[in-house]
């Protein structure tokens, strides 16, 4: 097998991209375990070297070790997510174990750990640049944050909570994908889809055929869900389908994720208490721009009373909108998003239906390829010859402005069964130098758009145009890095910090100059007009109080979990109500958890940093305002952003960057300002 193995091979493809055409299921246990054996011999010509531990042959050398291991992981993980099957999720959760025993041999080898500490212990005398310095600390920090400092009994009790808990995270990507998965809302009658676009149905149809079913599906995937729930006219039906949703986890069957969740939170204090911490959040914040759990708090609380009157009133204005358009009773978290849609209609002339068919994918696409090409000079060239995971992938070369070749870049549209939901972007490979030469990224978007349909081709929301311009921030924060050591390179920053790329991109969605670029209409080719334009931008601020106090309830929420200082004695949905409380605007839904489907805590590593997203529009606002100042296309503030952000990835500490940018530490007003939270 390894003889043949492909992923054991030199990657004989264009930039040795991954030979996706040629890796089979089979391919990657004997090759992740053959990579580990590699891994291990590395930290063993380590260990065993006889001179005296320098910054070369320890530090850098540690660097360099297991990168057949990293290459071949990022692989097997990021397919786990964008294209599994029973096979892959079989692996994941043989492999897990063992990954986390490997990484634990690492962090806990006490001959490795003492080289480590000697050349430490010596930095000031090494006469180190930033780089070094950066890499030299979080060697020396990562050792200690797991378990280097612990005694015996208590290292094979770290070992143990990490093995748990890596395989605890992947059975809860599993039960959440296959609930997702598992539900469908067949409808027969045509009378039921009132109010539905035709759009919408045509998708809908599609999906049935696709599953040899007469009539409509509506699954629980976004492009699917979301506008059920906006437009159709059957209460009773959205009812369905939003219950379906809000279960997800909770429902006692096979896939239920409350013990799971109850026992990921208990290890996780187990282990920052092994650590000398007092809870995870303590744990997690100690390596944030937050610095701490109180600061963190604070700063929700903050928004919070700035902004819960607003989301209030927000509610209220629907419900007396419903009310007057016939809805009997409270208005029910399943009535929300039907109602404020009529609202918004009524307020601003502007639907959903009015700016799809502006918003076709592949024009988008080049709108944004567009984008960075005003700013930075990039350009982007399809290359087929490049492998892919599945057909509907697309490979490009980017090139940056002097034609020198900066990354790969993998696209990957639409739902699937074998896909997770949501949107994100990830790594194949990091950029970084080897032996002076650069080592381009492969980087990849994953989202899940609106699919095309046998009349129409794939037509974006607004919603979506502003997640692949949020999305390709971090693929921007990956492509455009300019590092010495990968484990510094593109999005390796802290996590309160890297979502300013991406969340700084959403800012040219509310632009009339870009909107004009990229909003044409699918079938006339024309502009979208002015006066749409400026709708879109007039309707930016409509529901923000709601929608910030939505994002603050995640927080608070997330916070919660993360900040016990003893196990959880209730029952999840009891807990998770009392955690966000305060925030609730609507009736209670039985049965409904949002923690059994939180997968950026429980499967996505942002526990205790869910904040972040909140955080982080508050630099993205406040470094908006520098393009706002001197221009939206303005070539040198977007290379500034360049040279001081998106270049550096974790080589400083990301407020020193911040502020070589903007030249002081950020301000909350911009985004109260953008938000409509005050004048």
């Amino acid at each position: 097998m390894v003889d043949t193995n492909p992923l054991l091979q030199a990657f004989n493809t264009p930039h040795q991209t991954a030979p996706f055409d040629q890796i089979k299921a089979e391919h990657y246990l004997p090759a992740l375990n053959a990579a580990m054996e590699e891994g291990r011999e590395d930290i063993r010509l380590i260990i065993e070297n006889k001179e005296m531990p320098s910054f070369a042959n320890t530090i850098v050398a540690l660097e360099k070790s297991g990168k057949r291991l990293s290459r071949i992981s990022s692989i097997f993980f990021n397919l786990n997510s964008a294209e599994t099957s029973d096979d892959i999720q079989k692996i994941a959760r043989e492999v897990s174990p063992l990954l986390s025993e490997y990484s634990n041999d690492i962090w806990l080898n006490e001959r490795l750990f003492a080289r480590v500490k000697e050349v430490y212990e010596q930095k000031e005398a090494l006469n180190l640049n930033t780089e070094e310095t950066t890499l030299l600390d979080d060697t020396y920090k990562g050792f200690v944050r797991r378990g280097a400092l612990l005694n015996g009994e208590a290292k094979q009790k770290y070992r143990e909570i990490t093995s748990e808990l890596s395989q605890l995270s992947l059975q809860f990507g599993e039960n959440l994908l296959n609930e997702t998965n598992d539900f469908k809302l067949h409808i027969t009658n045509p009378d039921d889809l009132a109010g539905l676009p035709d759009a919408v149905k045509e998708t809908a149809q599609q999906l049935a055929q696709s599953e040899g079913k007469e009539g409509w599906l509506f699954s629980l995937h976004a492009p699917s869900m979301v506008p059920f729930l906006k437009y159709a006219d059957k209460r009773e039906l959205r009812e369905v389908l939003f219950r379906a949703s809000a279960s997800r986890g909770n429902r006692n069957n096979d896939y239920d994720n409350k013990n799971i969740i109850l026992r990921q939170a208990e290890l996780r204090l187990n282990k920052a208490k092994l650590l000398g911490f007092a809870s995870h959040a303590d744990y997690v914040l100690e390596e944030r721009m937050a610095q701490s759990a109180q600061k963190v708090n604070s700063f929700l609380d903050e928004l919070y009373d700035k902004s819960f009157a607003f989301a209030q009133k927000d509610v209220a204005d629907v419900a007396e909108f419903a009310a007057a358009n016939g809805l009997q009773g409270p208005l029910q978290r399943w009535d929300f998003s039907y109602y404020s849609e009529k609202l918004k209609t009524s307020l601003f002339d502007l639907d959903e239906e009015m700016t799809k068919p502006y918003f076709q994918l592949e024009n988008v696409k080049k709108g944004i390829f567009n984008l960075t090409h005003q700013l930075w000079g990039l350009t982007y060239k399809e290359n087929k010859d490049i492998p892919v995971y599945h057909p509907d992938v697309f490979a490009y070369e980017v090139y940056d402005t002097d034609g020198s070749l900066l990354s790969v870049l993998y696209l990957d549209f639409h739902p699937r069964k074998t896909k997770q939901g949501g949107a994100w972007m990830t790594s194949y490979r990091d950029q970084h130098l080897e032996n002076g030469e650069n080592i381009i990224p492969h980087i990849s978007v994953v989202c899940n758009f609106t699919e095309p349909t046998a009349s129409r081709p794939s037509l974006l929301t607004y919603n979506e145009v502003t997640t692949f311009l949020h999305e390709f921030g971090h693929a921007l924060h990956g492509m455009l890095s300019e590092v010495t050591y990968e484990s510094q390179a593109g999005t390796s920053v802290y996590r309160d910090f890297v979502e300013l790329p991406s969340q700084i991109m959403e800012n040219w969605a509310q632009e009339k100059g870009w909107l004009e670029q990229v909003a044409l209409h699918y079938q006339t080719g024309e502009a979208m007009p002015e006066a749409l334009i400026e709708k879109i931008i007039e309707a930016d601020k409509f529901q923000s109080g709601y929608l910030t106090v939505r994002q603050l309830s995640f927080g608070f929420n997330d916070m919660a979990w993360h900040s016990i200082t003893e196990p959880i004695a209730i029952s999840p949905g009891e807990f998770e109500k009392q955690a966000m409380a305060r925030t609730e605007l609507f009736p209670e839904v039985e049965g409904s958890s949002m923690s059994t489907a939180f997968g950026h805590i429980f499967d996505g590593g942002y526990a205790a940093g869910y904040y972040s997203y909140k955080w982080a529009e508050v630099l993205d606002a406040d470094a908006y305002a520098a393009f706002k100042e001197n221009g939206i296309f303005d070539k040198a503030t977007a290379e500034k952003f360049r040279e001081t952000i998106l270049s550096k990835g974790g080589t400083r500490h990301p407020m020193e960057l911040y502020i070589d940018f903007r030249g002081a530490e950020p301000s909350v007003e911009p985004l109260l300002v953008r938000s409509g939270l005050v004048k």
